[in-house]
Parts: structure tokens; sequence; C-alpha cells
């Protein structure tokens, strides 16, 4: 009888893999046996032909719900069986050390429906979890996997759950976290006095309190969460005041899809997404039912995500409208996840706390997306993603072990280690003393979990990022290479590894549009026009440089850009007069512009830089749009974009005119003459809206026909979109479009973020290449 030695790795310990090979073999009629082993998975099965053929044909088609598949081999088997029938046999020694770790998982319909049953012995309880979802990363303290290493520890298991813990033919057959009332974690409500609240039942008393415009912060899987009635302006403004957020959107839950689609427009990939076992946030276009006001201020778009933990789905249960639900924190501070940490840092601003005393491990923020083009688009990768491993594309060495620090604002790390690519959670801006010790821990935790010790580090170019500090301290301590990566390059090495371009591919032709980051010679990019490979990386134009006046002040503070552009291309003393009555020309004689005028002159603190998140700043602050200061980075070029969209279809063949221009055989993206015909439709009184659009399709319109150019110049046809000003939706999607319509192949990040929550991927991957070449 002929025997299979069958290798499978990827993520395939912990999520009930071996059970369903244990079912499958069975109903081919295989004989054998599976077990883990320091590599995943190993089965031996015996069976005719026939029957060895389908069962390899269907272990990818049947997987289990969390279970994902890297590597799936075969081999002969020259023995034959000692087996009667198919076994699933104890794991060996050190079988986790190469093996992935499971996501965070949404809960399982399986589970759900017991939470809802009232004859099930899991019925309402907040905690009911299997091998196919709930708490993976988020408890887990070291490897392997087991219930020892993790904070269900202190929750012996019950006869009842243990009884399925042993079972093969159970989907609880070695579920770490299984438990139910009787032996899992407790949840309890206590009073902004941390008073316990006596009730037969938090959640249901909860849910009454939000309903009365109470703010009540909320343990959940990864974090706190602070929750308020969506539809309570007064309660949200209330919460607003206490984080001292005063802009930025929040975050909301509804109880099911149908609810969310009262309030915003939810497609078929959307609801996809929205549903699917990493429940994050996706960006919707807000339509129907208004939330309040304070919800997402001055914003055509609302963040939904749906309940992902049985707690979550209960309290929803008994509510009639969505929730706010945002990170249990003040702004810019990491989310709490400690029950002690959260009284003392969330006091004044919940009303009450609704607790539960398993510990969260790892802090884990909820992950967003946005519907680009036809595919959805990671914008913060976290909870349900993390940390799902990259296999690292062909020609990569497999043996280098690589540790990449990432930059400074949403901050994510990235190991390399036995060809695969493992990006942690988003850690969020390190400017914050709480994010970089959050920072030092989790990279800690990783190598840990993972048995890793870096051949190489690698950094950021800008010497003031936290993260290049830190990669340095660490390369000197341990006597560890350190290579420095140009922070473009690490865009699009990130966006080409994420869509599988082998090491030896041609260079791509690539724009990278970000905020800033810092050039080959200390000066500051961020509008990039690029020719690279993993290995190479050559400038082939940028946008227009213009100073910075007051360095960072000027990321804080869109009209110093307005100002910038407009003394830059023009004598301002005319310009000025020439628009007196414009309300920005107003508002800029307010300044003191004879002191930034002398910065920019003595090259004071004002750096020239070619930004186009700078770029959109300026023109924001034009058409008067937060003008005088942002309140979350971003903001300006985000509601500039929403200011567009109404008129952005009608205005597609009308914009402006723009030049394109060579300084040292690299080409420059001028546009003097769309700065000058806004002044003129400003005077004129035009709608701001078709003005904010026909600026959108000038930036297309250029950025098309000189990358068109390059193109032809360079003979490349595969074209890179990256950079956080392509979150910009009218602007990734249109380029794409008309690129394509022109034969390019047109690539852009979507599993991992387009920001810079994605280049420490980029730097691992040319830290790899660059040992390979």
């Amino acid at each position: 009888m002929p025997g299979k030695a069958i290798r499978v790795r990827g993520t395939v310990q912990g999520v009930g893999f071996r059970p369903f090979i244990w079912h499958l073999a069975r109903q081919c009629g295989l004989k054998g046996g599976v077990w883990n082993d320091e590599q995943g998975v190993m089965i031996h099965a015996w069976g005719s032909s026939a029957q060895l053929q389908y069962f390899i044909r269907q272990i990818p088609l049947q997987l289990p719900p969390l279970a994902n598949i890297l590597v799936l081999e075969t081999t002969e088997l020259t023995t034959r069986s000692e087996h009667n029938s198919f076994e699933i046999i104890a794991s060996q020694q050190h079988a986790f050390a190469q093996t992935m770790i499971t996501a965070d998982a949404a809960t399982c319909p399986e589970c759900l429906a017991e939470i809802n049953d009232p004859h099930n012995r899991r019925y309402q309880y907040p905690f009911t979890n299997c091998t196919h979802c709930g708490p993976r990363l988020s408890i887990i303290k070291a490897i392997p996997y087991d219930r020892c290493n993790t904070s269900m520890a202190e929750f012996p298991m019950c006869p009842a759950c243990q009884a399925e813990y042993d079972a093969p033919d159970n989907r609880r057959f070695h579920a770490q976290a299984n438990c139910c009332s009787d032996c899992g974690p407790e949840i309890w409500l206590e009073d902004a006095r941390l008073q316990n609240i006596s009730s037969t039942d938090p959640i249901i008393q909860a849910a009454l309190l939000l309903q009365q415009g109470q703010i009540i912060a909320i343990k959940g899987l990864g974090g706190f969460h602070l929750a308020c009635d969506a539809n309570n302006e007064m309660a949200v403004t209330r919460l607003r005041q206490g984080k001292k957020r005063y802009a930025k959107p929040f975050a909301l839950m509804a109880k099911n899809s149908q609810q969310v689609k009262e309030y915003a427009q939810l497609g078929n990939i959307e609801q996809q997404a929205l549903t699917d076992k990493q429940a994050p946030i996706i960006i919707l276009a807000a339509q129907g039912k208004k939330q309040a006001h304070s919800v997402a201020p001055a914003e055509d778009k609302l963040g939904f995500m749906l309940p992902y933990t049985p707690l979550h789905y209960l309290l929803l249960q008994h509510l009639s409208s969505p929730l706010v639900m945002t990170s249990g924190n003040l702004s810019d501070e990491p989310q709490c996840t400690d029950n002690q940490q959260a009284r003392q840092k969330l006091a004044g601003l919940a009303d009450y706390f609704l607790m539960h005393n398993r510990e969260i491990v790892n802090r884990l923020d909820d992950s967003v997306l946005r519907h680009l083009g036809d595919k959805i688009q990671v914008l913060r990768r976290a909870r349900g993603f993390s940390p799902e491993a990259l296999p690292l594309p062909k020609g990569f060495n497999k043996q280098l072990q690589i540790l990449a620090m990432g930059g400074e604002l949403k901050n994510s790390f990235c190991l390399l280690k036995d060809g695969m690519a493992i990006v942690s959670q988003h850690i969020g801006d390190l400017e914050n003393v709480a994010a970089q010790q959050d920072y030092r821990q989790q990279i800690k935790r990783y190598q840990q979990l993972f048995d890793f010790n870096a051949d190489i580090i690698a950094v950021d170019l800008h010497p003031g990022y936290l993260s290049t500090q830190y990669g340095e301290q660490l390369a000197q301590e341990q006597s560890i290479s350190l290579l420095r990566v140009q922070h473009h390059h690490a865009h699009i090495a990130a966006c080409i590894a994420e869509h599988g371009l082998a090491i030896d591919t041609p260079a791509v032709l690539a724009a990278v549009f970000d905020g800033s980051g810092m050039g080959l010679k200390g000066e500051l990019w961020g509008g990039e026009f690029m020719l690279a490979d993993y290995v190479t990386c050559q400038r082939l134009g940028h946008l227009q440089k213009v100073p910075m006046p007051g360095g960072v002040q000027a990321i804080r503070e869109p009209w110093r850009n307005a100002y910038a552009q407009l003394a830059h291309n023009f004598d301002y003393t005319a310009i000025s007069k020439e628009f007196a009555d414009l309300d920005i020309i107003r508002l800029l004689e307010t300044k003191p512009l004879s002191i930034l005028a002398t910065m920019i002159e003595n090259k004071l603190n004002s750096p020239l830089s070619s930004s186009c998140g700078r770029w959109f700043d300026a023109f924001a602050a034009l058409l008067g749009i937060c003008p005088e200061q942002i309140a979350f980075e971003g903001q300006a070029a985000i509601m500039l974009e929403s200011l567009a969209a109404s008129e952005f279809i009608r205005q597609q063949d009308n914009a402006y005119d723009y030049a394109i221009e060579s300084s040292h055989n690299i080409c420059v993206l001028n546009f003097r003459t769309l700065l000058l015909a806004v002044l003129q439709d400003l005077q004129q009184q035009r709608n701001k809206a078709v003005i904010a659009a026909r600026i959108h399709h000038t930036l297309i319109s250029a950025s098309v026909a000189l990358l068109l150019k390059l193109s032809a110049q360079t003979q490349t046809n595969t074209i890179v979109l990256s950079g956080g000003v392509f979150q910009n939706k009218l602007l990734l999607e249109s380029i794409t479009q008309q690129l394509q319509l022109y034969g390019k192949a047109v690539l852009s990040p979507q599993k991992y973020p387009v920001n810079d929550g994605g280049i420490a991927l980029g730097q691992a991957l040319i830290a790899a290449s660059i040992q390979v070449i």
C-alpha cells in the first residue's frame, strides 16, 4: 500500500488543523497519523493512490477558518503503515520552534449560536471561543501556544471543558482558551468611584447606562475602548473633550450589517471585509440616518466595525443604535490594557468601567480598512491581521534574521526569519513616551515569541526618528550590523514584496507621495518619482521643492505652507496686493511674515521639501480648510478630499495647468500656474468644491503625464503607487485607472499599510536583498 509524508508549514497549530486532517483522512479511508513538530505539521498517510491524491488535493480546499498554508510538500514513504486507523499523535518535543502564531479572530457562527441558545451551557457567556475563533496573540506570553503560556493559565478547565479539549472530534480539541462560566474569566461593572455595581447581568446594566448617555470604559480583546451612544450629541461631545480629541472621527460599532446600512453605503466588497474573521473597522461613505455631529465633524465618511467578541455581541443586542467605540486612552497615548491602568488613566473620562479578569498580554488596536478601486486596502494593520507572516519572494536568503525598526509615525516593526516576514501590529506614533515604551516592550516580546536573534538591524535614514535611535542602540549593544534605508525606497520595496516580485525582478517605476522622508543628502522628500528594485533606488523626478517655514510647525499649521508656496512662486508683496480681498491673504497678513521671510532667506529652520502632504496642506489652507492648525495628521488633506468628492467626476476633464520642468536631469512638477488659477477662482467666488476637485485632477494629470514620460524613457511598464498621501481615494483610483488605460501594470499596497505602517517590511527586504546580492 503506497504512503505519503506530507509536510505542512504555515498557521497550522492551535487552529484545529490536526482534527481537520484526522476527519479528512478517515473520510478518505486512510491509515497513518498527524502530529505537530518544529516546522509545523507532519502527516504520514497510507492508502490507494487515488485515496492519497484526493486527500492531498482536499487539504487546502477544506481548511479550518484560522488555518493558513504557506508550504505543502509531499514525499514518498517507503515503510509500511504500523497503524490500524488514522490517529492524532502527541506533539514531538520542541514542536513549536518555527511555527506561526495565529492572529486573534472574531467570534465564529458556532460560538454565536451557543451564546444565543438558552439550553446551551455557554448561554450568554462573554468569553466563549473555540479553535475557530477567539483570542490568540492578545493572550500569548511564550511559545509553545499552550494554556500554561497564556493569560488563561490561571483558569483551570472544569471537567466539561476538559472533556471537549481532549476529544479529537470536538471543535474545542486543544483550544487553549477554552472555558465556560464555571471555570473561565468573569465580568463586572464598576462606577467612577471604582465601586462594583450590583447587577445580575453587568452587560444589560451597561447597555442601560449607555442609553442614558453615560460613557463606559469597556475591556475588550486587545485593550480598553471608550463607548457611548453614537446618536447622543452630548455624550459624544463630552467624550471628545475628555479625550482631548477635538476633530478626528470616532470609530463606530453596529450590531449587524443591516444597521450599518442605515448610516453608510455598504457594498458587497465592504460587507465581506466587515464580516470577515478579522472584523476590522471599514471606512464607508456616510448616507441615510445621521449620527451625532461630533462623531465625524466636517467629514463625509464613517468608520464602522461589527461586534467581534461575545461580550460585544451581548452588549449590542440590548441597544437600538450604534456605539462610538474609540480606543481607551488619552489622545496620542497607547490604548489601556490593564485594569488598574485603566482606572487611573481613564478616571474622569469614563462614568463606568465594564471589566473582566483575563489579562491582555499584547495590546492590539482595531485594524482599519478601506475599499479602493476593486480591492480592500489595509490602512492600519493590527487585531485580526498581526502577526500573520508573509513568505519572502523568490531568491531571498532564508537563513538571515533581520530586525527592521520602522518609522516614527504609525510605527510597526518587522522580523525576518526562516523565509518569512512578520510585521508587528500597529504600535502608533513614537513621539509619545508611553508609545516608545510599548514599542520597546513589543520588540522584546516578538523576539521571545519567535526565538529571534537579529543578524542585521535596518533603520530609516532620518537620524531624529526614535525608531532609528533605538535601532542604533541595539546594534551597538549587540554588535550587530546596521543598515540605513531611504524612506521612500522602503515604501516601494514593501509594495513589491507584498505582490511577490522576485529578488531579480527588473526595477519598477514608482510614485511615492507622503508627508516627508529624509532624502539621500539630508533633504526632505515626499513627492517622489523613482526607479527602484530591492537593492537600488534612483530619483527621477519630484514635486517642486518649497520651504517649510518653521520645520515641524509647518506640519501643524497649514497657513505656513500656503505662504511658502506663494512666496516661492511669486513676489509675495505683489500677489498679496492683487488678491488682498481673499480670506487666506487676510489671514496671512496677521502672521509674522517678515520673520518667516527672513527664516526662508537665511535657511533657518525652513528646509526645502518636495512633500506632497505639505502640497495638499497649502491648497487646503488657500480654500479655508483648517488654515490655522490641524488637530490630527492629514486633517487638511482629508477635508480637501471630502470637499472635492461631490464635484470630482464632473471636473475630470477640467484640470488646471501645470509644467514639467527639468533640473539636473531630474523632472520637476511645477504648479505655479495652478496656484495663480486657484487664487483667481477664489477671487471670482467660484464653488470651492469645484476648485478642490480641479486641484485633485491637476495633480492626477501631472502625475500620470510624468509617469508615462518616465515609463517611455526607462522602458518600464510596472508602476508602484505608495506613501500615505495615497490613502486619498480620489487620487489613487484615478491615477491607477488612467495608467491602466495606457497598458501599465499598477501595484499599490493592500495587505500592508500604504502609509508608514508598512515601511518596516520594506526596510527588512532591502536589508535581506543587499545581503543576497
